[in-house]
């Protein structure tokens, strides 16, 4: 049994999950000076890891995905515990509070937890000179959403929508190694549907195209509307270079199969992030891998990744990189040493010279 499992996370397990959330940013934050001695402990060098997708070198394809560093205080630490790549945010045009509490709860039977946040932020303004300064030894991802004002806000215009993406993008490109596009958060009213119109979709693309970012984007977006949507979704993404590839967003709804019993989370708004978001992640992955121009688009791969093995199933799948975030509330910091340990171990087991020979082998 690891420290983290015997001690850490009783006590953390003890404070409410949000508390528990902030504590451990906060601590990540006061531990930037001491980032640049982790990779020491954390950080493994393997050549069959390493990963060339959009033009950046990723040393190896397991990432943190955005939702844990919603501001980016806390990068340098976070990009010290062995991670390929790092992605803060959701981040806004402008400052948000996010939903009203309680809005993070934790379902431990299925390692999992339901995210009701709403994007809280610093603001794009704020980040962008937090990061300013800040050179990460891995590529930095920055996740960019329109800004949630609160229940009772009025309504953006899709011209509004489109402007805060285009403003957000702007600012921050310079601090970013590559944006990601957050088209469908499930936890804000107006995120979830809009950019599901294709119109939406071409517009927002277009301005952002007249921009010229300088940087690789990706779209994050609904895995619900099966293959008309992923279809969709391509036919917009195909008229602009600049958009180097896709993933898929949590469902605003409670996946089957859960261990908890329903009386536990029926009564809880929001998205469940953990092992039951798999099953859907996996089939969207495989679906747009079938159907994209694997030439210039890769897919990046999350939904309940706690081991080596998930990783390599998504890998298989058709994700060039992988990215995880529940596990480390569950299993610690040190997860991410194991899952990229094992992931080159199977690599080795199945005589795979690099990662990017075995993404999408299980797709006929």
């Amino acid at each position: 049994m690891s420290i983290y499992s015997a001690l850490v996370r009783p006590l953390a397990f003890s404070l409410d999950p949000e508390t528990a959330h902030h504590l451990a940013i906060g601590l990540g934050a006061r531990l930037g000076w001491a980032a640049s001695m982790l990779p020491a402990a954390t950080h493994i060098e393997h050549p069959r890891l390493v990963t060339h997708a959009a033009g950046l070198r990723f040393p190896t394809p397991i990432g943190l995905a955005a939702g844990f560093d919603k501001s980016g205080t806390a990068v340098e630490t976070l990009a010290g515990l062995g991670f390929g790549s790092v992605e803060i945010g959701s981040v806004s045009v402008d400052p948000s509070a996010g939903n009203p509490k309680p809005r993070l709860w934790r379902l431990p039977r299925d390692e999992a937890i339901v995210v009701h946040y709403g994007l809280p932020n610093d603001g794009a303004e704020v980040i962008a000179g937090r990061l300013a300064r800040t050179h990460l030894p891995v590529p930095l991802g920055i996740n960019l959403v329109v800004t949630n004002r609160g229940v009772g806000a009025p309504p953006l215009s899709a011209d509004q929508i489109v402007g805060e993406y285009v403003t957000a993008a702007r600012r921050l490109a310079p601090c970013a190694d590559y944006l990601m596009l957050n088209l469908s958060c499930p936890n804000t009213a107006d995120g979830r549907d809009f950019f599901a119109d294709r119109e939406h979709l071409d517009v927002c693309l277009q301005a952002l195209s007249e921009v010229q970012l300088g940087v690789p984007v990706f779209l994050k977006v609904s895995p619900l509307g099966g293959i008309a949507a992923i279809e969709r979704v391509l036919a917009a993404a195909d008229g602009h270079d600049f958009v180097s590839g896709f993933m898929f967003n949590l469902p605003p709804l409670k996946p089957d199969g859960m261990r908890t019993p329903e009386a536990i989370w029926r009564d809880m708004p929001g998205a469940v992030s953990g092992p039951p978001a798999a099953a859907l992640a996996d089939i969207c992955i495989r679906e747009t891998f079938r159907r994209m121009d694997r030439k210039r688009h890769i897919l990046i791969g999350a939904g309940g990744v706690s081991t080596a093995e998930d990783a390599y199933a998504k890998i298989r799948l058709g994700a060039s990189l992988v990215q995880l975030f529940t596990a480390l509330i569950y299993r610690g910091p040190g997860v991410v040493r194991t899952i990229t340990t094992g992931l080159a171990q199977l690599l080795e087991r199945d005589g795979v010279a690099n990662v990017a020979d075995i993404v999408g082998a299980d797709v006929n």
